[in-house]
């Protein structure tokens, strides 16, 4: 049982091959196909990759699916750091897609039952295996008596999209200012979404004149074309992954700091070796065996950890407000431009 209909519970019950998988929680809302979802995701290759895997990339339309081509980050002073998918020998570097789109396309032709509802007491599951796919607040999780390490980063997500005035180029642009990140990520035509995580998020009235300032007119003049909404942003990491018979995806069981578009990719990445863990599994083994579970754990710990260690390093170090870490970061983003094998070992690495 798969409780959690989001991205990573419905790829999960998409991916488990051999079992039968029941999936608690909500069928998606029906997509409006003339406007665009302000929440979007930036899609590793490999994760696309995953996706076509189990039959959801096809149903992505391709007009609502954007290759990422480049990607400009900009320090707090003058650096720059640029990343080329051409230069990297590469098609692409990320594929920008909505919320809503994936979702509805991870929901086409979906043979498994859903259960709709909330999920109840673990103790009251005839399953073998329950996984807890239910976002940060995990029922799942609280249930199975397993612990979290959390903090508030202080900051909202601020998500929004915009028509601009000069063609984006299929760029991803972010800009590191003191604590705030924001990002503008490349839509179809000439749209961008906007990921704005900061302490002090500016109002509708003056969001577009503060977005043209903050990112130094890149893009020219913005015009808001979906109402902005914001989110508290914290880090969570949860002590276990795994219990008897329980198994934790997505942010039940992590959640990072936006600052590079992770989020979802780490999850998308849980399903991946949790269902190949499922599926390797020897004849007659009980799916829910902490033995097997503890083999998706241990798979996971690493690739996770280093993603949070990264990112919260990158945000310390850009909060940070002394002469001398303002002097190492934007020097660091200078000399990592300067070294193409360096920028496309990190590009490789990322792609997956």
């Amino acid at each position: 049982m798969v409780v959690g209909a989001g991205p990573v519970g419905a790829s999960l019950a998409r991916a488990i091959q051999g079992l039968s998988v029941a999936l608690v929680g909500q069928r998606p809302a029906a997509v409006d196909s003339e406007t665009f979802d302000a929440r979007v995701y930036a899609l590793t290759p490999g994760n696309a990759a995953f996706l076509e895997k189990i039959g959801a990339w096809a149903a992505i339309p391709v007009e609502r699916r954007t290759p990422v081509h480049a990607m400009r980050i900009y320090g707090d002073r003058s650096a720059v750091l640029e990343f080329d998918a051409y230069r990297a020998g590469v098609p692409e570097l990320a594929w920008i897609v909505e919320d809503s789109i994936l979702q509805r396309a991870l929901w086409r032709d979906m043979e498994v039952p859903l259960l709709a509802g909330s999920f109840g007491r673990l103790d009251e599951i005839d399953a073998k295996l329950v996984v807890g796919a239910d976002g940060a607040n995990s029922s799942v999780r609280q249930q199975a008596g397993i612990g979290v390490k959390e903090k508030s980063y202080g900051q909202v997500a601020l998500v929004a999209n915009f028509r601009c005035a000069r063609a984006h180029r299929n760029v991803a642009y972010q800009w590191f200012q003191q604590g705030a990140v924001l990002a503008l990520l490349p839509l179809p035509g000439d749209h961008v979404s906007m990921v704005w995580s900061t302490g002090a998020p500016p109002g509708e009235e003056n969001l577009c004149l503060e977005v043209e300032r903050a990112t130094r007119g890149a893009l020219g003049a913005l015009t808001l074309v979906t109402p902005p909404r914001s989110y508290p942003l914290r880090r969570l990491s949860a002590e276990r992954m795994v219990a008897p018979r329980v198994a934790l995806v997505g942010d039940a069981a992590h959640v990072i700091h936006p600052l590079a578009g992770q989020g979802l990719n780490l999850g998308l990445q849980d399903a991946r070796e949790l269902a190949a863990v499922l599926a390797s599994r020897e004849p007659r083994r009980d799916p829910g065996d902490l033995r097997l579970l503890r083999r998706y754990e241990r798979a996971r710990a690493e690739p996770i950890l280093a993603m949070d260690t990264m990112v919260h390093s990158l945000f310390r170090l850009f909060s940070a407000e002394s002469a001398l870490a303002g002097s190492l970061r934007n020097a660091g983003l200078n000399l990592t431009d300067r070294l193409p094998v360096l920028k496309n070992m990190l590009i490789r690495q990322a792609m997956h």
